[in-house]
């Protein structure tokens, strides 16, 4: 077969254990034809073939982003970003100018607040009342599961006076009845969250429900390009594959008509999310919408639940109380209900991911993940983990002997990139520090990993996650060295990836037969220095043999 397209002159790294490297690689009709060294492929080169010379560059399979939220994080892209402001003065100047340069917009929305932003003991809504008072304004955490709100945004939500929620999400309250603008995970903060036009697109992550009534087309159409928004941004970074993490039917629906219109620039696997209201019988449509949509492109097949929440809320389930809080918290899924929920999803064939970050949750999910084997015997689930951020030393070594994928996301250990070492260090305690965001330990124990970003919970780059795990520094000399290998890290970055959601006959490595999605980095890694790795750029992404991005200056 004559190619579309000749790489040649690269350092490829194909993830392939029978042809770990090569120096050129040839495209043909979507599908890599022929990878090698450059006189074997150039042998494929016709009348009409493009050859592109990579100059010594890194060339790799397109990266596969394991937990990601695609809309949100397309939605979010216009938000004021708070990552890097710190103190109250910082955070006026921050709102004031976002306001003054945003006069229509219905909902002033901040993303990526730390936790140490607003004074204790004083209600938050008072304090963001204090910039600003006549607009309704709102800032969600770093890690998304909890948002502050003004009163004018209460108000408007309707929410001031308080609103009844599932267990595990809260309208905090205050003294005086009224809330006081701290909202504590999707279903408290989701009226706020609808004020921004976002109502639809939240669905997925707060109730895992379907839009009321018809949506119309203006509406449908303005939801797309969000997910528009959020494709293109991760085509940037090289991502060719993703796991959406929130979804529903409707999720599918916006995905299929960009795809029928040429404008989905990846692949894209959407869940089923199950929600504590809900019973055995919800699955069927979790069963719906993995026979609806089950291409190359777009699938579902898989059924994603929170068993938790987050360390610094104190919404983690944890074995052994928080020593800030004094309290474990609860699991969202008691066992009573997890362990025969995880046996029925089993048993209709689905894959399973669940949210779990405190080491009662995980224990929990292992429990149910171990009781589905039993009832219904052994096969190629790739049930997942998403997070694992503390497990007790006991449970660690089941992972691998119950095949569970951990789903880990090399940006979240406090310090590695853009999350402070505090509150979580303290909330988890000293004693148990080296039980947390343990990644090399676990691939250690034969655990499969694979790695993410949680976009827009952090930075969606490879290369900073790749640099996080490359830079990360033990919190004391207790805890063991838990950064993987350049190589390991790039493996569970795309090889890993693909496996983990049942996708690795379609791509995650660079071999004949498999899709033509590929990455060429402006630099060879293995010649930079770890703590730079974050600086470098994707100069070409090609997703089944389209170019979804090339930077400029890269004649394609």
């Amino acid at each position: 077969m004559t190619a579309d397209l000749i790489i040649t002159n690269a350092k490829i790294l194909t993830m392939d254990p029978a042809n770990p490297r090569a120096e050129a690689l040839a495209l043909g009709a979507g599908r890599i034809i022929a990878v090698g060294t450059a006189g074997d492929v150039l042998a494929r080169r016709g009348a009409a073939t493009k050859v592109v010379d990579a100059k010594g560059r890194m060339l790799l399979p397109g990266f596969f982003e394991s937990h990601l939220h695609i809309g949100l994080g397309g939605a979010e892209l216009d938000d004021l970003q708070l990552t890097h402001v710190e103190g109250m003065e910082g955070l006026r100047e921050a709102f004031l100018g976002f306001a003054a340069a945003s006069p229509d917009r219905a909902l002033l929305m901040a993303q990526g607040a730390h936790y140490g932003f607003l004074r204790e003991g004083e209600p938050a809504r008072l304090q963001l009342d204090q910039i600003i008072a006549d607009r309704p304004i709102a800032m969600t955490s770093h890690d998304h599961h909890t948002v502050w709100a003004n009163t004018r945004a209460l108000e408007l939500a309707g929410i001031l006076n308080g609103l009844e929620t599932p267990p595990g999400h809260e309208v905090v309250m205050g003294e005086d009845g009224l809330a006081t603008g701290e909202l504590l995970e999707f279903e408290a903060f989701g009226p706020v969250v609808a004020l921004g036009g976002l109502q639809r697109m939240n669905l997925g992550i707060a109730t895992g429900g379907e839009p009321e009534g018809e949506v119309s087309q203006a509406e449908r159409d303005a939801d797309k390009a969000c997910f528009e928004r959020g494709l293109q941004h991760c085509a940037r970074h090289g991502i060719t594959s993703m796991v959406t993490m929130d979804g529903n039917r409707y999720t599918l629906e916006c995905l299929a008509e960009l795809r029928d219109e040429g404008r989905l620039l990846a692949r894209v696997k959407v869940p089923f999310h199950f929600k504590p209201h809900m019973g055995h019988a919800d699955l069927d449509r979790a069963e719906e919408m993995s026979r609806s949509f089950n291409d190359e492109w777009l699938s579902s097949g898989f059924v994603k639940m929170f068993m938790d929440g987050v360390m610094d809320s104190g919404t983690a389930y944890m074995l052994q109380p928080y020593p800030t809080f004094g309290h474990t918290s609860v699991p969202l899924f008691p066992p009573a209900v997890f362990n025969p929920l995880a046996s029925e999803i089993d048993r209709r064939g689905l894959q399973i991911a669940v949210h779990a970050i405190g080491d009662g949750a995980v224990r929990t999910v292992i429990d149910g993940y171990e009781t589905a084997r039993v009832q219904n015997g052994k096969r190629d689930a790739r049930h997942r983990i998403e997070h694992i951020e503390l497990i007790d030393p006991e449970d660690a070594p089941r992972l691998a002997a119950l095949g569970i994928t951990a789903s880990l996301q090399p940006s979240h250990p406090p310090g590695a990139m853009d999350f402070g070492l505090e509150p979580t260090l303290t909330n988890i305690g000293a004693a148990r520090w080296k039980d947390a965001y343990r990644h090399r330990s676990l691939a250690d124990l034969g655990v499969h990993i694979a790695y993410a970003s949680d976009w827009p919970v952090t930075d969606v780059s490879v290369m900073r996650s790749l640099q996080a795990v490359l830079t990360r520094k033990a919190y004391s000399a207790d805890c063991a060295d838990e950064r993987l290998s350049l190589e390991q890290s790039l493996f569970a970055y795309t090889a890993g990836g693909a496996w983990a959601a049942h996708a690795d006959h379609i791509c995650g490595r660079l071999m004949p037969g498999l899709a033509a999605d590929l990455v060429l980095l402006n630099a060879d890694l293995e010649a930079v220095e770890a703590d730079q790795i974050g600086s470098v750029d994707v100069a070409l992404t090609i997703c089944g043999g389209r170019v979804t991005y090339a930077a400029p200056g890269e004649a394609i």
